[in-house]
């Protein structure tokens, strides 16, 4: 493995993007922060300043809660039908996908991920997911309810689903046009109004989006885009009383942060956070089948996703062949510069993870850990780490229990299918979970007793809109996508009528 962190060809859009000095969008205006300051954003390959953003505080917050307040309440978008806003959301979904190789582009560049990668992962998946809320804007439905203690002549009884309100929306680094969709996707359809924040690591593709969702059409102050840093912007949006309802996505330490900010009016929270996921082979396994999925599930963008294949567990006949196959995967990656044509994985996002990251791996080496691979930063430039497996691992290790969030996974073996449930599900997480075996009855026997909001079964990192996607315990609260999530961005009322 070999890193090349070399100025990529850039688009001309996008090279005249990155190189103006990016403000936030409030009220359908783009506007300086009300301190007049900026932060800068990197470039993960070589460590350089990329950008000059518009650095969001608690009177831009406000400024953009007050907008959005007012679009909600007595703007046009309150009165727009359903199937108007269906339409501006489609518009928005074409949009994104006429400019798709410059977001591509921009996401390499702020985020680190390979280029082919946000092409036919990132974008697709947004602009799917646009349409597919789009297309729930005008199905969103009550129920006539048949009373239990009346007689069917004396009242009408029904309810009516309503938008929940003003909606502040965070989201992370890892996906960062793709949770901005994830979030603002049913938020729209719902017909809620939004503020949202990205993370100050990677604000590009969301401030592009919010030139294309002027585009698109949709009213002022329909949704408002302040950048900014978690503990200053992010805090004031948990925290504001004119919120109704707050969206997060990220770790689980900031999600008891949200949940204390948000206790001062009770407004609603929805919350996807931290994992780390079991991935389980069984010996019955197809072993070349297993060996890749094992291996995209835990090296799929660079290891930071929340529901990575972490903690790979394999039935001891098949332990020395699997993680071997694995090491072998690992050591073929390709870790470059995201625009690097052969790049197969980037760089981390920051140095901040790239020293969280390489701080674990010290962390298992000392508590005698064995990298089989890997273990170590790749060069000296940008934030390279090499993909690595790691063997001889207890359940009380660090690097076992708590959340990387990078290239590394730590292989154990197992002997006994009741042994593995219970090992699988000892952690404070509860996101995700593999299973790779030919027999379809222990697959169902061992997803029903993981407790893990998604089980992938001879498969990993399978998304669509149409799928719920959340956690158990410390991985959050409520659901992502499909219709489940429509329920944190609506209200439930209750009618009854004599007759």
């Amino acid at each position: 493995m070999a890193t090349v962190a070399t100025a990529p060809t850039m688009d001309p859009n996008v090279s005249s993007f990155v190189a103006r000095r990016q403000k936030m969008l409030i009220n359908g205006q783009w506007v300086e922060a009300a301190s007049g300051k900026t932060f800068p954003t990197y470039n993960p390959a070589t460590g350089e300043v990329l950008a000059q953003v518009a650095e969001g505080d608690r009177e831009d917050i406000d400024r953009a809660v007050r907008a959005a307040r007012a679009a909600f309440e007595t703007g046009p978008w309150s009165r727009m039908s359903p199937a108007a806003r269906g339409k501006c959301i489609w518009k928005l979904a074409d949009l994104i996908e006429k400019h798709l190789e410059e977001f591509a582009q921009l996401e390499s560049l702020d985020n680190g991920k390979p280029l082919k990668v946000a092409r036919v992962a990132d974008l697709p998946l947004t602009i799917e997911h646009f349409r597919y809320y789009a297309g729930w804007a005008t199905k969103i439905e009550g129920n006539t309810i048949p009373l239990t203690l009346a007689a069917p002549d004396k009242f009408l009884a029904y309810t009516v689903r309503e938008p929940i309100g003003v909606v502040g929306q965070i989201i992370p680094w890892n996906f960062p046009l793709l949770m901005a969709a994830w979030k603002l996707g049913p938020s729209l359809a719902a017909g809620c109004t939004s503020v949202l924040k990205p993370a100050e690591q990677t604000p590009l593709t969301a401030l592009r989006l919010g030139e294309l969702i002027q585009e698109a059409g949709f009213p002022e102050g329909v949704v408002n885009i302040v950048p900014g840093y978690g503990e200053t912007a992010g805090a004031a949006l948990a925290a504001h009383p004119d919120v109704d309802k707050v969206a997060f996505t990220g770790s689980t330490e900031v999600g008891r942060l949200i949940i204390r900010a948000a206790a001062g009016n009770l407004k609603k929270v929805s919350l996807e956070l931290g994992g780390k996921s079991p991935n389980i082979i069984l010996d019955d396994a197809d072993p070349d089948v297993a060996v890749s999925g094992a291996s995209s599930a835990i090296f799929f963008n660079h290891g930071q996703c929340c529901c990575a294949g972490s903690r790979l567990f394999v039935e001891k006949k098949a332990f020395d062949k699997v993680v071997e196959g694995v090491a072998r995967k690992a050591e073929k990656i390709r870790v470059k510069a995201g625009f690097e044509p052969d790049c197969d994985m980037g760089p981390l996002v920051s140095e901040e993870q790239l020293n969280r990251v390489t701080g674990y791996l010290q962390s298992g080496v000392q508590e005698g850990a064995r990298a089989v691979t890997g273990g170590s930063r790749l060069g000296d430039r940008g934030y390279f780490v090499k993909p690595t497996v790691l063997v001889d691992t207890t359940e009380k290790m660090k690097v076992v229990q708590e959340e990387i969030f990078g290239p590394v996974v730590v292989a154990q073996p197992f002997e006994d299918l009741n042994e593995i449930v219970a090992r699988a599900n000892d952690t404070v997480y509860g996101l995700a979970a593999g299973i790779w075996t030919r027999d379809i009855k222990k697959a169902h026997s061992i997803a029903s007793k993981l407790r893990a909001g998604t089980v992938w079964i001879n498969c990993y990192n399978v998304f669509d809109p149409a799928l719920p996607f959340g956690g158990y315990k410390q991985s959050g609260w409520g659901r992502e996508m499909g219709h489940e999530v429509l329920e944190h961005y609506t209200e439930v009322k209750s009618v009854c009528a004599a007759l």
